[in-house]
């Protein structure tokens, strides 16, 4: 839609096409793109600003959106609470007042719009009957990857170029399926009277919910992920999970099969494969410091050990 380094067209434009919103540039020089595609319902965006933004949309009641990080993360604050997406992560922001977006430097956004019409047609609801889809929430685990099975298959049928009924049925499936999921994650946050995933508190210290043991580790996982490209030593890891270096191993041990550090290598190359996919220009060089890795050579012998290929050859089949 736009590739822009003016700070007020590129307000002017994602205004335009998602939200009314107030948008504070902070660190970093405007690098702003915006992908669209849409079906009869939904609108799907890519969107990355390349600078630090604090953006705060106003209220909007005929929708919601489905956020997940391609690159980078977002803090979103809603009411009292802070969500955390990081990278490879989704969640689900509903219509709510007081609502902000952190957007970290180079961070790239799916963004999925799904219309309250859709919502209502697959849960069987009257026409004027308000959608309530509880709080902001993270998707859990588990069904992140559910999420992101049904927004490739949306997104490759979206791709296909013949004109016919067979494939504006097809594409109706698929509108149908992600507003069926999308309501169904509505459903299980206000059955558990909380957010699917719990909220990270303001210093990101822990995590509420669960046993300590999944407190700390998930706590630990949003430190690395926040982090990414930083350096990262044992005592930052325990010092994030509120635990001990020796604690630290034994969890790490127990739940990843992994050392600490070898954890944060494995995250580390997760989020250089997602980069690599969405930048195939990239050098390996840039990508290697970009997440972390100080030598290159040896982030593609780590990276081709892990995916049983260069990173050059990921650039190229994407």
């Amino acid at each position: 839609m736009f590739r822009s380094d003016e700070r007020v067209a590129v307000h002017d434009h994602v205004a335009r096409e998602l939200a009314d919103h107030s948008l504070r540039w902070r660190r970093g020089a405007p690098d702003a793109v915006m992908h669209k595609g849409r079906t009869e319902h939904l609108h799907v965006y890519m969107l990355k600003y390349g600078a630090e933004v604090e953006v705060t949309p106003h209220p909007f009641d005929d929708f919601c959106l489905v956020h997940t990080s391609l690159v980078g993360g977002l803090e979103i604050e809603t009411d009292d609470q802070r969500l955390y997406i990081a990278e490879g992560r989704s969640a689900v922001l509903p219509a709510r007042r007081g609502v902000r977006l952190h957007w970290q430097p180079g961070t790239a956004q799916l963004i999925v719009r799904v219309p309250h019409n859709l919502l209502r047609e697959v849960t069987g609801m009257q026409a004027e009957q308000p959608v309530d889809i509880g709080p902001g929430h993270v998707l859990p685990r588990e069904h992140t990857a559910l999420w992101d099975l049904h927004t490739e298959a949306l997104l490759g049928a979206m791709s296909l170029t013949s004109d016919t009924p067979m494939r504006a049925a097809w594409l109706t499936h698929f509108e149908r399926s992600v507003a069926m999921f999308v309501a169904a994650q509505a459903r299980t946050a206000q059955g558990s009277g909380q957010p699917t995933e719990a909220p990270v508190p303001v210093d990101h210290g822990t995590v509420a919910g669960g046993s300590r043991q999944a407190q700390r580790i998930d706590a630990v996982m949003h430190y690395i992920d926040s982090h990414i490209g930083a350096p990262i030593s044992l005592e930052d890891l325990a010092r994030a999970g509120n635990m001990s270096v020796r604690t630290l191993h034994q969890l790490c041990a127990q739940v990843h099969d992994l050392s600490p550090m070898a954890w944060v290598r494995e995250r580390r190359l997760q989020a250089a494969r997602r980069y690599l996919r969405l930048h195939p220009q990239a050098t390996v060089t840039d990508t290697a410091l970009r997440f972390g890795f100080a030598h290159a050579g040896r982030f593609a012998s780590y990276y081709k050990a892990r995916f049983g290929e260069m990173p050059s050859q990921t650039q190229a089949r994407a």
